[in-house]
This record gives C-alpha cells, sequence and structure tokens, in this order.
C-alpha cells in the first residue's frame, strides 16, 4: 500500500500541496473575518453565513459557463493567477467604510473565478500522480485543508481578539499571494490538457455528458447534497457562539483531518464501496444533538465527531475518477467542486433563514435532518441498482433513469 511520503517524492506534487494549503489558510482567516465584521455590521445571521460561504454560491454561474477552461487553460497561470485575484479582492474588502452591498459584489467576482480552481487543480493532480495514488495524493490535499482550517480559524480567531476583522483581511490577502507565488515557482509550464477554446457552449455540452450517466449522477449528488447540508450547520456557528466560533470550526476541521487520515492511508480497497454511506450517515448524526442546544464542551464533541464522515468525499472522488474519461477528468472534478460549493452556498443561504425563523439549534437539527435522509435515498437507489446488475437477476420493472 502506498504511503503518505510515497507521494511528496513525485514532483511537482509539493508545491501544488503548499500552493493549495496556503490559499487554504487565506480562505478561513479572510473568510472568519469577513463574516465577523458582517455579523457585527448587521447583526444578521443569514448575512454573516454568506459571508463566510456566500462565494460559494457564484459557483452556480461558473459551472455553467466557466467550467469548461478548467482543462483548456495552463494549469499554472490559471492557479496563480486566480491567486493573485482572490489576494486583490480581500485586501479590497478590508477598505474602511465599503458597503456590505460591495463586499458581497466582491465575494461574487472571488467565487466565479474560484470556479476554475477546483477543476485546475485536481486535473493536475490526476496528470501528475499515478492512478493508484490518486486516493492518497487527495487524501494528503483534504488534510492539508483539515490543518489549515485548525490554523486558519484559530489564527482568524486570534487576530479578531488582538487586531480587528479587518486585519484578519489583509492577512488573508497575504496567504493568498504566498499561494500564487508557491505557484509560479514551484509548478512546471504544463500546456492544456484538452484542446479548443473554452466557451459557456462547451461547458453545457461537457456538463450534459458528465450527467447523463446515471452512476456518474448518483457520485455528484452523494458528494453534493448531504455535505453541504452540513456545511449549512457549520455556517450558523458564528451566531450560535459568536465569541467561540473559531473555536467550533477549529474543531470541526480536526474531525475532517482524523477521518481523512485514516480513511486515506489505512481503510483496504475492499471496504471502501461499503464505508461510503455510513461515513455520511455519522457527518449528520451528531447534530441532532443541536435540538437540545447543547453547551460549549458537548457542541465541541459533536462537531468533532461529525466532521470526521467528511471522509466519505475521498471514496466518492475515487469512484467518480473511474467514470470519467482521462481528457475530461478536470472538467469532471471542477463541476464536482463547483456543485459542492454551490450547495455548500445554499445551505448556508437556507440555514442563516431557518436560524432567522427560529434559531441556529433549530436550524442546525432540521439541516441534519435533511443530510440523514438523502443519504439514506440514495444509498437505496444504488443498492438496487447494484442488485439488478448481479448474474442471474431477472428485472420485473423498468430500471430507474436516476
Amino acid at each position: 500500500m502506498p504511503r503518505y511520503r510515497d507521494v511528496f517524492r513525485i514532483p511537482e506534487f509539493t508545491p501544488l500541496f503548499l500552493s493549495g494549503s496556503a490559499q487554504s489558510a487565506a480562505q478561513n482567516v479572510a473568510g472568519l473575518g469577513l463574516a465577523t465584521l458582517v455579523y457585527r455590521s448587521t447583526g444578521s445571521p443569514l448575512l454573516s453565513a454568506l459571508a463566510l460561504f456566500g462565494p460559494a454560491l457564484a459557483q452556480l454561474v461558473g459551472a455553467t459557463t466557466l467550467l469548461s477552461a478548467a482543462d483548456r487553460l495552463p494549469p499554472r497561470a490559471a492557479l496563480g493567477g486566480v491567486a493573485l485575484l482572490f489576494a486583490a479582492v480581500t485586501a479590497a474588502q478590508a477598505l474602511p467604510g465599503l458597503p456590505v452591498a460591495a463586499a458581497f459584489a466582491l465575494l461574487f467576482l472571488q467565487g466565479l473565478a474560484g470556479s476554475l480552481v477546483g477543476g485546475v487543480r485536481y486535473g493536475l493532480l490526476n496528470e501528475i500522480l499515478p492512478r493508484e495514488s490518486y486516493l492518497l495524493g487527495r487524501s494528503v490535499l483534504n488534510m492539508s485543508v483539515g490543518v489549515c482550517q485548525i490554523a486558519g480559524f484559530a489564527t482568524g480567531g486570534v487576530l479578531l481578539a488582538w487586531l480587528s476583522p479587518r486585519g484578519a483581511l489583509l492577512a488573508g490577502a497575504a496567504l493568498y499571494l504566498a499561494g500564487a507565488l508557491l505557484a509560479y515557482r514551484g509548478l512546471s509550464a504544463r500546456g492544456p490538457r484538452a484542446a479548443g477554446r473554452p466557451s459557456p457552449a462547451e461547458t453545457w455540452r461537457t456538463n450534459a455528458r458528465l450527467w447523463s450517466s446515471p452512476a456518474r449522477r448518483r457520485v455528484y449528488l452523494s458528494l453534493w447534497v448531504p455535505n453541504g447540508l452540513i456545511v449549512g450547520c457549520e455556517s450558523l456557528f458564528v451566531p450560535y457562539a459568536p465569541e467561540r466560533a473559531g473555536l467550533l470550526f477549529s474543531c470541526a476541521a480536526l474531525g475532517m483531518l482524523a477521518g481523512d487520515t485514516v480513511v486515506g492511508r489505512f481503510v483496504p480497497p475492499a471496504w471502501r464501496a461499503r464505508l461510503a454511506a455510513p461515513l455520511q450517515a455519522l457527518l449528520a448524526a451528531p447534530y441532532l444533538l443541536f435540538v437540545l442546544r447543547p453547551g460549549l464542551p458537548l457542541a465541541v464533541l459533536a462537531i468533532t465527531v461529525s466532521a470526521v464522515g467528511y471522509a466519505a468525499s475521498l471514496l466518492y472522488q475515487e469512484r467518480l475518477t473511474e467514470l470519467v474519461p482521462d481528457e475530461l477528468s478536470g472538467h469532471a472534478l471542477g463541476l464536482h467542486v463547483s456543485g459542492m460549493l454551490a450547495l455548500q452556498g445554499l445551505s448556508a443561504a437556507l440555514a442563516g433563514g431557518l436560524a432567522q425563523l427560529s434559531s441556529p439549534a433549530t436550524a442546525m437539527t432540521l439541516l441534519a435532518c435533511g443530510s440523514l435522509a438523502v443519504t439514506a435515498v440514495l444509498t437505496v437507489r444504488e443498492r438496487r441498482t447494484r442488485k439488478s446488475a448481479e448474474p442471474g437477476t431477472v428485472n420485473l420493472v423498468p430500471r430507474s433513469r436516476w
């Protein structure tokens, strides 16, 4: 079985890892700063949640217009250029007196450009690593996200206490700039993976091709919906515990790091397909405790245990790479990332709306119930499909197209 150190011996993996880590830390530091700034200005749980996860909503636009560029742009130039744009946008959000509407307009621009990042980065990862090492490499990148979330939210909390939300935004801008420099200096000048010009029409055609397979549709929905609803729960950490939100985010990142470590390194291939659904159920179940409006110690425990379930995404991502041709890997993985982030943004908006009508704790409980229900439906459909495909099985009814 490959080991973590093996992937770092592969040329270009380390700069890709470091560049992504810097950008992930920047997103967490700046996101916490902006969410706190908006909440202090407006007192609105909805706007606070959208400030933290709002860029994801722009992924809906990017996924339907820009995503074909993920395989048709030079990876180094794309990753470095987007990181520079993020640095400029984040610095602009720190300007004193900037209206909330202008901050959200900049968030939309950031999310629109960010719709390319996942496809470019993970398509490049697919080129850099041999196929048998992809899950391990993806696990390392996921683990870096967990570590950077712990460090980023902890650092953001310190900056909020010592400086101000604007200080956290400026620190995030500096980290984005570091990510751009790492990409430009560490990655080689590769050409695009696919020929032709990117266009909205090509994006639509490729999206339709990817979505035409029932197996791929189920994988995409499994990657998008259950996890997105739980991110909606996390978007309410600021209004649930305004002075301890950084701690809650760090605990969620710690749980995600633990799950990715175990699944990416120690789970044998024969177990992977069977573990995906139970892990997604684990992701949602602890949030049912929030119906009791738990205090900080129980909330920390529930959030940490829940986040272990994010490791299910690794298993579904591996399945997705098996279902798409190599020349579409960047687009397919970009569609996964864009759809995932878009569902996170929509879930954050839903969570904020529910919290305004009831309370953050009630909203978390309702979203957790929804996540469990979706996981159950998708699991039942997948089992029916596998059973109908077994040798000797007679289909008495037409197979579901979903």
